[in-house]
Order: structure tokens, then C-alpha cells, then sequence
């Protein structure tokens, strides 16, 4: 907010120049990066659309939280060829949606059933 405005004057400002806002009520906000999380407890959250764009305006403190590395699934050959026949999908398309599906072979032929 700027100093010596009103909140009203300040919306009716925004409004002319084709801003809005919306506060959302949020207890936590979690943003997942590859090695880490960040986790914001009772933040201030609000989204913005300016012109068509939305953006998000986080406020509160911040706890950075080491993410343990997921270990290597295994997928064997016979899975791979299973999903292709039950699915009619190629191979790589077989092996993308055991990948996706940490190995599970049903999920990942219904997946892929769900998909076409």
C-alpha cells in the first residue's frame, strides 16, 4: 500500500487501471523445488490479475526443507511389453507411463486408456 492512501481510494485506483485483487485464505503454502521444499506457514496470499495475467503475492516466513532423494525404480522388460499390449501404445509410451506411475502396471495401462 502506498503511504497517505486510503485502502479504498487505493482499490478504486487499481480498478481504473484494470487490476484486481483477491486475497485467498490460505494456512500454508508449499512451493516444491527438485532438491527442496519451501514451506510458508499462515501466509498472506493474494492473486492478482493484471490485464489478463495472474500473479501470486506471498507473504510470510519461509522454512527451507531438504527433499531425501526418491529412489530408482526398476522396470523390467516383461512390464514394459505388458502395458504395450493391454494399452496398443509403442514402447517408449509403455515405459514413460510405468515411469509416471512408479512401476504400477495396472495404473499405468489405465492411464493410458483414460488418455486416448
Amino acid at each position: 500500500m502506498l503511504p497517505g492512501m486510503n485502502p479504498r481510494m487505493m482499490k478504486q485506483a487499481m480498478k481504473r487501471m484494470g487490476i484486481s485483487q483477491e486475497d485467498i485464505d490460505a494456512s500454508q503454502v508449499i512451493i516444491r523445488c527438485p532438491d527442496r521444499d519451501i514451506i510458508i506457514e499462515d501466509p498472506q496470499v493474494a492473486k492478482v490479475n493484471m490485464g489478463g495475467q495472474v500473479t501470486w503475492q506471498i507473504m510470510g516466513h519461509a522454512q527451507e526443507k531438504q527433499r531425501e532423494a526418491q529412489a530408482a525404480i526398476s522396470i523390467s522388460d516383461d512390464d514394459v511389453k505388458t502395458v504395450m499390449e493391454q494399452a496398443g501404445v509403442s514402447e517408449e509410451t509403455a515405459r514413460a507411463a510405468l515411469e509416471n506411475t512408479q512401476g504400477d502396471i495396472a495404473a499405468a495401462i489405465l492411464d493410458l486408456q483414460n488418455n486416448e
